[in-house]
């Protein structure tokens, strides 16, 4: 199935600018995630979370207000799926793990509700040092995604292809977790599995484009390749589109009908099906036309060194 037939669209002619672009968003989230900081889950913080379904409909402060008095009065109370569940969601971030927290948090509910009026429904615990621990091996995860990814492509194409792959990749990671800083989504073990997802669906992408690179490189000069590659680029939008398209169209129905954890993992799939189709052809492509052109004079100035 084609949708752009003999397409001729000049990508390669912008690159400068999308380049520029993808410059100015790489470091305005840099930016943001060292200023402003994630806003962690319990997963990576340490504490409790706890999910309780109330009779009757509620709102986030009466549920402060209940839990007023107690040790747990600083807690973050926030509305969980759609207003009709009436599920709220309480985090308590504890200095060591607390055996007994659902019990004392779900007796201040019963006593500010009526007994028999809340339901906990879920419960989740983790120290602060396994938290740590947790988000430490997240990033090494990401990191050690990146690497074996730039293998892959090194092996399965050559050298020229894997620095543009790999770039592509840190880009939209780094924008999309920019984003969940910006907003201060909670970034959580949900959302670590949608960034590999993400990491996974864009190198995929990639590939396909440098596939027909690699097909056309009997054509390949320093004068040439400018042409190639926005041809390679152009003769695979049909399937770019198609694919994209697909996955984009899946993940917003998950974002407005999942609720719950499916919701922010859709958000980062959106985000991520949209930044890893630009980066696949205006990252990934351009970083291939660069190595091409001047990486064989950069090795030769080092050799003589």
């Amino acid at each position: 199935m084609q949708i752009f037939k003999n397409a001729h669209f000049p990508f390669i002619k912008y690159e400068a600018l999308f380049v520029g672009l993808s410059f100015l968003l790489f470091f305005a989230a840099i930016f943001v995630m060292t200023t402003k900081g994630f806003n962690y889950g319990i997963d990576f913080k340490g504490g409790a979370k706890l999910t309780y379904k109330f009779s009757e409909a509620t709102h986030e402060n009466q549920v402060r207000k209940a839990l007023e008095g107690t040790e747990f009065a600083d807690a973050s109370v926030v509305r969980y799926g759609e207003p009709s569940e009436n599920r709220m969601s309480i985090k308590v971030a504890l200095p060591e793990e607390h055996a007994k927290i659902g019990e004392q948090i779900t007796a201040a509910l019963d006593k500010g509700f009526g007994a028999g009026k809340v339901t906990l429904e879920q419960e989740e615990t983790v120290g602060p040092r396994v938290g740590k621990e947790m988000r430490k091996r997240a990033w090494l995860t990401i990191i050690f995604s990146w690497l074996m990814m730039l293998i892959y492509i090194g092996y399965r194409f050559d050298f020229l292809y894997g620095p543009g792959a790999v770039l592509s990749l840190v880009h939209d990671t780094t924008i999309t977790m920019g984003i969940f800083a910006l907003l201060g989504k909670e970034v959580n073990l949900t959302i670590l599995a949608a960034i590999l997802t993400l990491i996974g669906y864009s190198i995929n992408d990639t590939i396909v484009v440098f596939d027909r690179i690699r097909e056309n490189r009997h054509r390949i000069s320093h004068d040439t390749i400018k042409d190639v590659v926005n041809e390679s680029i152009n003769s695979t939008l049909s399937r770019t589109v198609i694919t994209s398209l697909t996955v984009f169209l899946v993940v917003v129905v998950l974002f407005f009908e999942g609720g719950g954890t499916l919701h922010d993992f859709a958000f980062t799939m959106i985000i991520g099906v949209i930044i890893g189709t630009y980066s696949s052809i205006f990252v990934a492509s351009p970083c291939y036309i660069w190595l091409y052109r001047y990486w064989p004079s950069m090795r030769k100035l080092w050799a003589k060194r």
